[in-house]
């Protein structure tokens, strides 16, 4: 009995001494093929380094001629930058929009307008914001001569490239956008100007006041806005004990001539 006992336990030790030395080769084998360089030492190109694959040398490929990137062709020029060539070589703006202006596009104009552009300019347009009341740079008034004279483009032209103390907001509104608040100015200009004439024919026209006694308004809600004398001539009152009385403000923007450019030279 003990002989038996004997010989199974060393049959069972000898079978585990097999699988274990099995395993072992496995992992020999396993770790000699991870030891190959082949992966290593292949010709791939690594980013801002030479290579001898190509006869330039340089591992970075130029970019095929007239390569435009996805979504960035950009064929109507009028539309992403607000001017057009003119005979004349120079580039000028026009009095035009480049899609049609519909009531959608004039409530998100509004909406722009009130969000980006009334800290400075007023809901009414009239260059009196309240950062401008606090100090800041007078702001142009859209309802004077010189920018009621100014093509709609102009105003896209300035959005996008910014105009004296003026940032440009390019990438705060996309250029619809820019097209949209253009077309809200317009809308605006005329609305301060506007009579019970400009009104079609059919057209229910209500008093302001009592507009805003239904919406339980402020008297001061229907009254009309006022530029003080000293804004009119082009200067802000002090908002402050101590500070200037007047303060200059931007001269009025000439229209703008911008001359095409011309190709890079090498």
């Amino acid at each position: 009995m003990k002989r038996q006992v004997s010989v199974v336990s060393s049959q069972f030790s000898e079978r585990r001494l097999m699988r274990i030395a099995a395993v072992a080769g496995i992992s020999v084998v396993l770790f000699a093929a991870g030891c190959r360089q082949d992966m290593q030492d292949q010709p791939k190109i690594r980013s801002q380094r030479g290579s001898e694959m190509f006869a330039d040398h340089r591992g970075a490929r130029p970019q095929v001629a007239n390569t435009v990137a996805r979504g960035q062709l950009r064929e109507d020029s009028y539309f992403y930058t607000g001017v057009v060539q003119a005979a004349n070589g120079y580039r000028e703006e026009k009095n035009e929009m480049p899609f049609p202006v519909t009531l959608e596009v004039l409530k998100r104009g509004q909406e722009r307008f009130n969000i980006y552009c009334t800290p400075c300019h007023s809901r009414v347009g009239n260059g009196l914001g309240e950062i401008v009341q606090r100090g800041y740079k007078p702001a142009a008034n859209f309802h004077d001569q010189v920018r009621l004279s100014q093509p709609i483009s102009h105003y896209f032209y300035v959005m996008t490239n910014g105009y004296g103390a003026m940032p440009d907001y390019s990438a705060q509104l996309t250029p619809v956008d820019r097209w949209a608040v253009a077309a809200y100015i317009r809308a605006l200009q005329l609305s301060q100007a506007a009579t019970e004439k400009d009104v079609p024919a059919g057209v229910q026209v209500r008093d302001l006041k009592e507009i805003a006694r239904e919406k339980n308004l402020p008297e001061s809600f229907a009254e009309p806005w006022t530029l003080p004398a000293t804004a009119v001539q082009g200067y802000l009152p002090a908002t402050q004990e101590g500070t200037p009385a007047l303060a200059p403000a931007n001269p009025a923007p000439p229209k703008i001539s911008i001359p095409a450019s011309k190709p890079a030279t090498k």
